[in-house]
């Protein structure tokens, strides 16, 4: 963050006023994707594949659910069943396309996840609050039903699951830890470098306007159905991708059960946290989620030293994980994006008080 100083002429017999106008840095992102591509070859198997990779799909998947409820405004609860549509698309991509190209198929899982999205986003024109979600809601129990009933979907497999095809790009194979870990950071870098900008955009700012108040949006003229159904598309679009690297980049092998309710409500519980509304939140949002259940464990394997039985620790690893989020709600409702932003707001002026 740089600043500029220019002075204000005032009236005759007053003191200047000085205006400061910061300009934002554009290093920090940087710094941070250099940070996390040096990790490839510095961080080891394990953080690579239960740590790093399911916390930058995370963070993509809250993207995608944040496009739709942070700054459109449109609640749902079916996002894990838009990630299983992207999975199972990618899958067939793959499996019945020879010589397909992985970024292809990414690209096809992710069109037709928005496009299954854009379907479910019709009733978005008239009904809106609980009765959407209750919409989105069926979405997922629906598209749920439908990968564990029909065995086309996962190639007639005996196990009901869907492997991962040999992931390879240019030649190179990504099966590797590494390999994996640096292709979801290039999808999850590259789709939140457009979502910065598709915000900035007129379409965020539209989005945004019907968040805020949709009837007012109508009347300055912004086509408000056409821009929600334009929301979901582009949300399960983002879904959709984050699916697919969910299954083949994490997890190895899915199913229909890999992307039920409780994954739903998870991706919820991300931008909740994080911040709806909030690029950066996603990301601070996935780290909450993912890291702290990891470190209550290895707390509760520190302080009790086996002396607790298991099963009672992980329960009371949930009751501790739920007391933090009621905890942070309380004390930020918009979010930890919000409360760092905060502190670095007082930080950057201490020790003066306004």
């Amino acid at each position: 963050m740089t600043a500029t100083v220019s002075p204000l002429v005032s009236g005759a017999g007053e003191a200047p006023v000085i205006l400061i106008r910061r300009r934002r840095s554009r290093a920090l992102p940087l710094v941070s994707l250099a940070v996390l591509i040096g990790l490839a070859w510095l961080g080891s198997d394990y953080w690579l594949n239960a740590i790093l990779i399911p916390f930058l799909v995370l963070s993509l998947a809250g993207l995608g659910l944040n496009l739709l409820t942070g700054y459109t405004g449109q609640t749902s609860v079916g996002a894990a069943g838009f990630m299983a549509v992207g999975a199972f698309a990618t899958y067939g991509l793959l499996l019945r396309v020879p010589g397909l190209p992985l970024p292809l198929a990414l690209l096809g899982g992710g069109l037709i996840a928005g496009a299954v999205g854009l379907l479910f986003g019709i009733p978005s024109a008239r009904i809106k609050g609980f009765y959407l979600m209750v919409t989105t809601l069926a979405a997922q129990f629906f598209l749920e039903w439908v990968f564990a009933k029909f065995p086309w979907f996962y190639n007639y497999a005996s196990s009901g699951t869907i492997s991962a095809p040999r992931l390879e790009l240019f030649g190179y194979s990504l099966a590797t830890p590494a390999g994996r870990y640096l292709l979801t950071l290039g999808c999850v870098a590259l789709l939140t470098w457009v979502a910065v900008n598709l915000v900035r955009s007129q379409v965020g700012r539209n989005w945004m306007a019907i968040r805020d108040m949709d009837t007012a949006a109508a009347v300055i003229g912004i086509p408000v159905e056409r821009y929600k159904r334009l929301a979901f598309a582009v949300s399960s679009f983002y879904l959709g991708i984050a699916g697919a690297l969910w299954a083949f980049a994490y997890l190895g092998t899915a199913s229909a059960g890999s992307f039920d309710i409780n994954r739903s409500f998870q991706i919820l519980f991300i931008i909740i946290i994080g911040g709806m509304g909030s690029i950066v939140g996603n990301f601070i949002g996935a780290a909450f989620i993912s890291l702290v259940p990891i470190l209550l464990s290895h707390l509760g394997q520190w302080l009790f030293d086996g002396h607790v039985d298991a099963g009672q620790l992980q329960n009371l690893q949930k009751i501790l994980f739920g007391a933090l989020i009621i905890v942070l709600l309380i004390k930020e409702p918009e979010g930890l994006a919000r409360l760092l932003t905060t502190a670095r707001q007082r930080i950057r002026v201490w020790p003066l008080r306004f």
